[in-house]
């Protein structure tokens, strides 16, 4: 049950996407949802009491006032206030803890009274700038994480938000700062100018801890994160077959900082897969097809690297198998999000938002909560089946399916071109019946079941049902028709 509110002030129109976020991220993660309930206006049921009257009732109630100003200064009432000011105000008055974020990198465009809002809040506090949903959601969280460890309600902070044991900045790379301030500048307008002191970017990323670089910050910017983070690293191993079996063909173990991990283990996967270079008729530069999207291999690393549990002494582990690429992490999918969930549009619940959130303004990231819809679209439009997720004894799993089925093993199995055609598809269909086959494909029953009952016995296609119309074929998974189920654990590598 939460024990405080927070009361979400701005101008409603103009902010209605921040303001909702918040809410949202508030209510769904892990921890804060413990402390808090967020208060927004608009979810308040019809009343025959005056507006003025129940907004500032609210902030009387609230433990904390977070004041959203972007660049309007709102409806102004006969006094010429606006009720954002207002609130402030009383919050002030009330001794409210205040957090304030603005909106936007330079105060071109705002309104003459709200920068005199703005002007009145910095002699009182200390404000930041955000230039994303993602980096304010991520600085609310550090700064509420810090409210409730200075209120004594919070004795141990999250992993991401603690000093890393015996770092200073001294382990910190100063080139590693600058090229994430650049890049972000780059990919997110990033307030911060390339040249911003290093101890100033960290303060502003709240990856500070009572002046000592925290854990996130250690794994960001560190000049050898594995010092203090010995299980950071990332594994990446390559078998031929479709299981786990020693000794490994080719078995690399990566160190560095998260950004380094990702691009590391990435480039691992995509120099081992198969790829098909083109001609210069299309450009100067020769086109290079890989049987896995990029991005899709990337999505998957991302999401083991930024979500992991840190406080495990499991590594993350990139499996690629002639069938599959497997992507391990330790950590366990956030309440209240399932593995179905995944699938369907949700809420982004990172496990650690201090990390996600560089990660995101670098472009590492893409918006919240579409990674995996994104890694699912990709493998559908290059033909490949969609990814699988599961838990697995502690570990999160994502598997994305390589096309085994290539045209030297089509041409190896002796199939005819109707039965080529068919695995096509197939493809971009997932499934088939006898029914279909015949229209399909022209052909009388007999032929469609012979034809289907061949590809079956080969392996090729698995049979779903017994007998009668709901009875239909989808392509097979070779790991999942001649792996064991040991095959599908990285235990003992």
């Amino acid at each position: 049950m939460p024990i405080g509110s927070i009361f979400v002030s701005s101008v409603q129109k103009e902010l209605e996407a921040e303001r909702r976020a918040l809410k949202v991220f508030v209510e769904n993660d892990p921890l804060l949802r413990r402390y808090f309930a967020a208060f927004v206006f608009e979810d308040l049921p019809a009343s025959d009491r005056r507006a003025d009257e129940v907004y500032l009732d609210e902030v009387d109630r609230c433990s904390v006032y977070v004041g959203l100003f972007g660049k309007e200064y709102g409806f102004e009432d006969a006094e010429g206030i606006s009720p954002t000011e207002r609130e402030f105000d009383r919050a002030t008055n009330r001794g409210k803890t205040r957090l304030i974020f603005i909106k936007g990198t330079d105060d071109k465009g705002r309104h003459p009274k709200l920068l005199a809002l703005i002007r009145k809040a910095g002699s009182q506090l200390i404000r930041r700038r955000f230039g994303s949903i993602p980096e304010l959601t991520a600085s609310l969280y550090a700064s509420l994480v810090e409210h409730l460890e200075r209120t004594g309600v919070l004795r141990t902070k999250p992993f991401d938000a603690s000093a890393c044991p015996e770092a200073t900045f001294a382990d910190l790379a100063e080139d590693k700062v600058h090229w994430f301030l650049r890049r972000a500048r780059q990919e997110r307008q990033f307030a911060l100018a390339v040249n911003t002191r290093p101890k100033e970017a960290l303060t502003h990323l709240g990856l500070l801890d009572a002046g000592h670089p925290t854990h996130a910050a250690v794994l960001l910017f560190g000049s050898n994160p594995q010092r203090f983070l010995l299980s950071s690293e990332v594994k990446c191993l390559h078998f031929h077959g479709t299981e786990v079996r020693k000794p490994i063909p080719s078995y690399q173990t990566y160190k560095g900082t998260v950004f380094d991990l990702v691009d590391q283990a990435v480039d691992f996967v995509m120099s081992k897969v198969t790829r098909a270079v083109g001609t210069r008729a299309q450009g100067p530069e020769v086109p290079v097809d890989y049987e896995f999207p990029r991005e899709a291999v990337a999505e998957a690393i991302v999401n083991a690297v930024a979500h992991r549990d840190y406080t495990s002494n499991a590594s993350v582990q990139v499996m690629l198998f002639a069938d599959r690429l497997e992507v391990w992490n330790p950590g366990e999918l956030p309440p209240p999000l399932t593995i179905e969930q995944l699938r369907v549009p949700h809420a982004s619940i990172p496990r650690n938002p201090l990390i996600c959130e560089p990660m995101f303004l670098a472009r590492y990231v893409e918006k919240a909560g579409s990674g995996i819809l994104d890694m699912i679209a990709l493998c559908r439009e290059a033909g490949l089946p969609e990814p699988e997720f599961r838990q697995d004894g502690g570990q999160f799993v994502q598997t994305l399916w390589r096309d085994w089925l290539t045209r030297v093993v089509l041409d190896e199995l002796g199939l005819n071109e109707r039965q080529k055609d068919l695995i096509h598809h197939i493809r971009s269909s997932d499934h088939i019946n006898n029914q279909e086959y015949q229209r399909l494909f022209r052909v009388s029953k007999p032929t469609a079941s012979r034809d289907l009952e061949h590809l079956r016995s080969i392996g090729v296609l698995v049979k779903v049902g017994r007998t009668g119309k709901g009875t239909y074929y989808v392509l097979s998974r070779k790991g999942l028709t001649m792996g064991s189920k040991e095959s599908r654990s990285p235990k003992g590598s």
